[in-house]
């Protein structure tokens, strides 16, 4: 994560329930349910890249039917955030790891890939295009075939979500759902990789934070 901003003070938005960062939330929360409602039986694997303090997770697989199938990895670089996320991860005694560290390379993943869930959410408006791009394309080896995806991206001039949701659409990603109300400038996107395994490169940069 880059210089100047504190992510701390940045989850603050959420206490208020009708702000954006809120209803965002709600979104992304909706379509992790709708994604392990779909998985099928068995253990899943669940990836979140620069999970914060895991509001994403935390408020739905505690509650969920399918919460002790899931066992994951939340990675996070702020040590603060990562303690929110381990002290919620503990109170609800789910099978999640929190690691701090830098969650654009992919050292971050080994040995928790490939997932079922991949959470990609408040990171693809924070770096620059090339590197959404770059991002997208290192997608597929976080991802077990089926798994879900669920990304956030400000719609925000200039607009990149439709040059976005192309991108995913080459990488051979399957859209399901796009949540984009009209009255805010936050999107929520749900797809389904239908590609091939690939392999994940070791200690590799694939995007740095620009704030």
């Amino acid at each position: 994560m880059g210089p100047g901003v504190d992510w701390q003070d940045w989850h603050r938005p959420y206490a208020q329930p009708d702000s954006p960062p809120s209803r965002r939330l709600a979104a992304v929360q909706q379509q992790l349910r709708d994604a392990l409602d779909q998985a099928p039986a068995g253990p899943l694997t669940l990836e979140s890249m620069c999970a914060g303090q895991g509001l994403d997770v935390l408020g739905v697989l505690p509650f969920h039917r399918r919460r002790d199938d899931v066992r994951g990895r939340l990675v996070e670089l702020d040590p603060r955030n990562a303690a929110a996320a381990r002290a919620g991860i503990g109170e609800h005694g789910l099978d999640l790891e929190v690691l701090e560290a830098d969650a654009g390379n992919t050292h971050a993943y080994l040995g928790a890939v490939p997932a079922d869930v991949l959470l990609v959410c408040g990171v693809l408006g924070n770096m620059t295009d090339e590197d959404v791009r770059r991002t997208v394309a290192t997608l597929p080896s976080l991802c077990r075939p089926g798994a879900a995806v669920i990304w956030t991206r400000t719609r925000e001039a200039p607009d990149l979500t439709p040059a976005l949701r192309g991108w995913f659409a080459e990488e051979q990603f399957r859209e399901i759902a796009f949540v984009a109300p009209p009255d805010v400038r936050f999107s929520v996107g749900a797809c389904r990789y239908e590609g091939q395994p690939r392999a994940l490169e070791t200690d590799r940069t694939f995007f740095q934070f620009t704030r």
